[in-house]
C-alpha cells in the first residue's frame, strides 16, 4: 500500500504578533468574544484593553462574570460595546457598570450555571451537538428548553457556546502557540481556547520552542491562532 507523506516546515509557524493592538485589528461589529477569567484570576487584561481601542461594537461576551471595578471587562461594559453578555455571576459588589447598563435595559444577560458554562464551552471545543445536565431542571433557567428523565433524574438539554474570538491568558508559550498557565489562573482558559475560531492569548513570556516541557502544556499550539507577549509593567495580577 502506497505510504502518505506528510512534509512539516516547522520553520514558517510563527503564531506571534508584535502588539495586542495588531493581534485584535479584524474583530468586526457584531463578534461574539469570549474571555477567560474567573474574577481578575487570569483575565487578559491587555488584550481587552486592547479590544476596546481597536473600537468593536455590538458584541457578544461570554465570561464568567460581570466585571469588577473599572477596569477589564468592565471597562468594556462601560464603553458600551457591548450588547449580550453570557455568564454564571453577573452582580456583586463592584458590578457597577453591568447593574447600570442592565437597570436601563442596554445589555442583554443570558445566565447559565457556572458548571453548564463550562461544559457548554467545552462541548464546543470537542465537537459535542448537546448533552443533558441536571442543573436548573426545574427552574426559571429550564423554561423553553427540552428535558428528559433518565433514571430516576430529570435533565436539561444544553447546546455548545461557539465564538470568533476567545481573548485568554497564559504564563508562557513559544512561537507555535503551546502555552502553560500559573496555577488557577488557568481556569476558564483551555476550553475557551478549544470554542473559538481564533484564539488570542497574552502571556508573560516566550520561550523557544522545546522549551516548555511536553508534559506541562495544557493548552497545545493548535488551538491558538496569535500569541502577545505583554511587558511586565503591563500585567496585572494572576
Amino acid at each position: 500500500m502506497r505510504q502518505c507523506s506528510v512534509i512539516i516546515f516547522p520553520s514558517v509557524i510563527d503564531k506571534l504578533f508584535p502588539t495586542a493592538e495588531a493581534a485584535l485589528s479584524d474583530v468586526p461589529n457584531g463578534a461574539t468574544v469570549m474571555i477567560g477569567g474567573f474574577g481578575n484570576a487570569g483575565m487578559p487584561a491587555a488584550l481587552i484593553d486592547a479590544l476596546i481601542a481597536q473600537g468593536a461594537r455590538e458584541l457578544t461576551i461570554i465570561n464568567n462574570n460581570a466585571g469588577n471595578g473599572d477596569t477589564g471587562l468592565a471597562a468594556l461594559l462601560k464603553a458600551k460595546r457591548v450588547k449580550k453578555i453570557l455568564c454564571s455571576f453577573p452582580r456583586q459588589a463592584d458590578s457597577w457598570h453591568f447593574d447600570a447598563l442592565y437597570r436601563a435595559g442596554e445589555i442583554e444577560l443570558e445566565l447559565v450555571p457556572q458548571g453548564t458554562l463550562a461544559e457548554r464551552i467545552r462541548a464546543a471545543g470537542a465537537g459535542v451537538g448537546a448533552f443533558y445536565t441536571p442543573t436548573a431542571f426545574g427552574t426559571r433557567l429550564a423554561e423553553g428548553k427540552e428535558t428528559r428523565r433518565i433514571g430516576d433524574r430529570d435533565y436539561v438539554l444544553e447546546y455548545p457556546i461557539h465564538a470568533d474570538y476567545a481573548l485568554i491568558k497564559a504564563d508562557r508559550a513559544d512561537r507555535w502557540g503551546n502555552l502553560t498557565y500559573r496555577k488557577t489562573a488557568r481556569n476558564f482558559a483551555p476550553v475557551m481556547a478549544s470554542a473559538a475560531k481564533c484564539t488570542v492569548v497574552q502571556v508573560r513570556e516566550t520561550v523557544e520552542l522545546g522549551v516548555l516541557d511536553a508534559e506541562a502544556i495544557v493548552t497545545p499550539g493548535i488551538f491558538i491562532k496569535r500569541v502577545v507577549k505583554i511587558a511586565a509593567s503591563l500585567q496585572k495580577a494572576a
